[in-house]
């Protein structure tokens, strides 16, 4: 039994077909352009503008943080072009998961699968403990139960995953409904900070725009240099075009979660034709977005004076204008909770897929009659993350996140062209421009932000990709679908029969 075989396309398609599999296995067809906008900008706009453009600003780039941005929104771009092709020709759960299935064989797409697990993980339990530090700085909550320092556990964190996974296990309606309306209220706030921080910008402080590089302090050295310099033998530094890059490494955390659009071709109307759009809007716009509030943010306070914990808020009061701080605070609140909403989604989708396919145990992949959402991945998740967000501090993570959506972005722009190549006619309603070039360029562009990441951050995934790998061997590999097939044993899958018979083997 090959590690490498892969699940015909047929197979795919049948499982995301209406025709697919009983009442207990597929998805909901509920969605529409805009909704897969208001999801992809409801976790795309959060954590990046609220806090990444600060740090970054202050530890890396200076004013050329705004250059982070546009270069990190230029990756992603490439990555959504190769992302819109696949999705709409394989309109499925599981989006990337599921694409290196049906190209680069079973070991890829476990890898994938389980990447993209850490990545929502991490980020979610990472923006919810965020959502409780802001809370708390509105209303005066107590900083023992739920500051990111000096809590033993955090009840804000675990308080609004529970709720919000509670959304997301109930109908993808709801969560619609919910994300669009916080997407709403936080895209509006966003760009009242660009025009009302436009009129507050001094050129002094974008000067110089990238500032000159200088060593490293101790805390940038050993296992926490990016890898580039590691590699190379290069003297530690900070700043200069070196941090303009680094800095856009770790900024790409802001842009990881459109791929969360891609994980709802199953529950889209049109996905042939609303799900390119909705990738390429969420990006098209959150870009836009980025750029133009970093730019006002280090217009406004030089950057070696910024506040990392509210680098907005901070920002408008050494202006002169600390009315807005109220107006940012439930900007944040609004983006980070679709932030976690998106993610939880995401997440009980991707466990959906990987359940069916039988690389994990099979019952856990159930969709509730009436609720048409995977109950039981949904309900296993939110406790998880709600575990992670209570009792754990994890910004030292957060790089970790950029890592594991670099990997996935990687090996989905190699699939585009290897896609073509076994399957030239299968239906494409979107086709990336300039194949093979185009993804082979995104590939390459992923991977060099990856090795701008820190020592110790590859480290940590290569970690928790040995724990994928021991979970795989020891039981994904043998019990899988296309392993009991191969077998001759019948293929447990939720629903009680397997949907791919009717549709022939092989």
């Amino acid at each position: 039994m090959s590690v490498l075989r892969t699940k015909p396309i047929r197979d795919v398609l049948a499982q995301g077909g209406d025709d697919g599999g009983g009442p207990g296995s597929r998805l909901r067809r509920r969605l529409g352009a805009l909704d897969l906008m208001g999801f992809g900008i409801g976790i795309v706009i959060g954590t990046g503008i609220f806090t990444l453009t600060g740090i970054e600003a202050k530890n890396h780039a200076g004013p050329g943080v705004v250059l982070s941005f546009a270069i990190g929104g230029v990756v992603a771009l490439l990555a959504a072009l190769c992302y819109a092709e696949l999705a709409s020709s394989v309109p499925t759960a599981g989006s990337a998961y599921t694409y290196a299935y049906a190209t680069m064989g079973e070991i890829v797409a476990w890898i994938i699968g389980w990447d993209l697990l850490l990545e929502f993980a991490l980020g979610s339990a990472v923006v919810a403990r965020g959502w409780s530090g802001y809370l708390a700085d509105l209303f005066g909550l107590p900083s023992a139960w739920f500051a990111e320092e000096g809590s033993v556990v955090n009840l804000g964190a675990i308080a609004v995953v529970l709720i919000l996974g509670l959304v997301a296990t109930v109908g993808i309606r709801e969560s619609a409904r919910v994300t669009n309306l916080l997407v709403l209220v936080k895209v509006a706030i966003c760009v009242f900070i660009v025009v009302a921080g436009l009129f507050l910008v001094k050129a002094a402080n974008l000067s110089p725009f990238i500032p000159a590089a200088e060593p490293a302090g101790a805390g940038e050295d050993g296992v926490r240099q990016p890898v580039t310099q590691a590699i190379f033998g290069l003297e530690p530094s900070v700043f200069g075009f070196a941090g303009v890059l680094t800095a856009a490494a770790v900024v790409f955390f802001a842009y990881t979660g459109f791929e969360a659009v891609a994980n709802l071709g199953e529950e889209t109307r049109k996905p042939r034709r609303d799900l390119p759009l909705g990738l390429l809007g969420t990006l098209l716009i959150s870009t836009v977005l980025y750029i133009g509030v970093s730019l006002v943010v280090v217009g406004m306070v030089r950057y070696t004076d910024i506040d990392e914990g509210a680098p907005i808020a901070s920002a408008f009061k050494a202006a002169g204008a600390g009315w807005a701080a109220v107006l940012v605070s439930i900007a944040a609140i609004a983006g980070l909770t679709s932030v976690i909403l998106v993610e939880l989604v995401a997440m009980g989708r991707i466990g959906f897929a990987i359940a069916r396919d039988g690389l994990i145990p099979p019952a856990i992949a159930r969709v509730h009659p009436r609720w048409g959402t995977p109950y039981r991945i949904s309900a296993i998740v939110t406790v998880g993350v709600a575990l992670l967000a209570g009792f754990l501090p994890l910004t030292a993570l957060a790089d970790l996140v950029s890592i594991g959506a670099l990997g996935a972005f990687l090996l989905v722009s190699v699939a585009v062209p290897i896609l073509r190549r076994r399957r030239p006619g299968l239906e494409r309603p979107f086709t990336v421009p300039f194949s093979p070039v185009l993804p082979i360029g995104s590939a390459l562009a992923c991977f060099y932000l990856m090795l701008n990441l820190s020592v110790e951050t590859w480290i940590r995934f290569l970690a928790w990709m040995l724990l994928g790998a021991a979970i795989y061997f020891g039981y994904g590999h043998r019990r899988n679908r296309l392993a009991r097939r191969e077998a001759g044993a019948p293929a447990a899958v939720p629903g009680g029969r397997d949907p791919v018979d009717q549709f022939g083997r092989g």
